[in-house]
């Protein structure tokens, strides 16, 4: 805990104060200038024990530097990463924000159903958002069951980062109409108790995605793909633009198994391909 200056002041003053009245008192008077002299003391004790105070907390505690205004650019471009790391503490976040914006003036646009919210930010620059109003009845929060269901089967093999991509790649926007974050995604599973991905768990479940999948049977990405268009191979497609999710129990099943040996005797051009490690519409 710090020792403020202003105590330590005060207890400065308390020592003045005591030293003039001592040299004040009448000489004759001993148990004034006794009991003065007490106080006199406690109070130069107290003076000591605030000083050791002060200056143990400025050894423990270094004087850092002013930041330089390149430092103070390279957080201004690092802001966003820095606002949606889920190491960075909320009261870290809550200084970002008194630092950031002086108010924010909310209105309500009865004819357009919004509420319109204008940020006041200190460098005086204002900002204006409108937000979807919310109506008598309605919970905006409530997820439909299509996107639970792609949640619940994306993060079999994908992290929250990525479910979120995925969901704002395909247009689909929180209960509120906003974009997916990763802490979004996080609370949606919270909420409806969705378990988070796990390489581990993955492997042993045996969930993959296409280029894994077509790997562990032996042929190529496309060769499977068509397979599971033609319903030979069963496969989890969630969202249009986003990966395709296989199971090992599935691709070892006697159907996939005479599949794979099919393709093997046909001798197809191409028996593996590569595929950009993000192109979920071909994994």
């Amino acid at each position: 805990m710090g020792v403020s200056r202003g105590h330590f002041y005060f207890a400065q003053r308390g020592h003045y104060h005591f030293a003039a009245t001592f040299d004040a008192a009448d000489p004759e008077n001993r148990l004034v200038t006794d009991e003065l002299e007490r106080r006199w003391n406690q109070a130069l004790e107290r003076v000591r024990e605030i000083e050791t105070r002060i200056a143990a907390y400025q050894d423990g505690h270094a004087q850092h530097r002013p930041a330089t205004q390149k430092e103070f650019e390279e957080l201004a471009a690092n802001l966003e990463a820095v606002w949606h790391d889920s190491g960075t503490d909320i009261r870290l976040k809550k200084r970002i924000v008194r630092t950031l914006i002086e108010e924010v003036v909310v209105d309500v646009d009865g004819a357009a159903g919004e509420i319109i919210l204008v940020i006041h930010w200190k460098g005086g620059v204002h900002t204006e958002l409108r937000l979807p109003r919310r109506r008598r009845g309605q919970n905006n929060s409530q997820a439909p069951k299509a996107l639970i269901d792609a949640v619940i089967a994306l993060a079999r093999i994908c992290s929250d980062d990525l479910i979120a991509g995925l969901l704002n790649r395909n247009g689909m926007l929180t209960g509120r109409g906003n974009r997916w974050t990763r802490e979004r995604v996080t609370a949606l599973r919270s909420h409806h108790h969705i378990p988070a991905y796990s390489s581990d768990k993955a492997t042993a479940e045996g969930w993959m995605n296409l280029t894994k999948a077509a790997t562990f049977v032996g042929v190529s990405s496309r060769t499977l793909r068509l397979a599971v268009d033609r319903g030979e191979i069963e496969a989890e497609h969630p969202l249009p633009d986003g990966p395709w999710i296989f199971r090992k129990r599935v691709l070892e099943s006697e159907a996939a198994i005479q599949f794979a040996q099919r393709v093997r005797r046909e001798k197809p051009a191409v028996l593996f391909d590569s595929q950009p490690a993000f192109d979920f519409r071909r994994t």
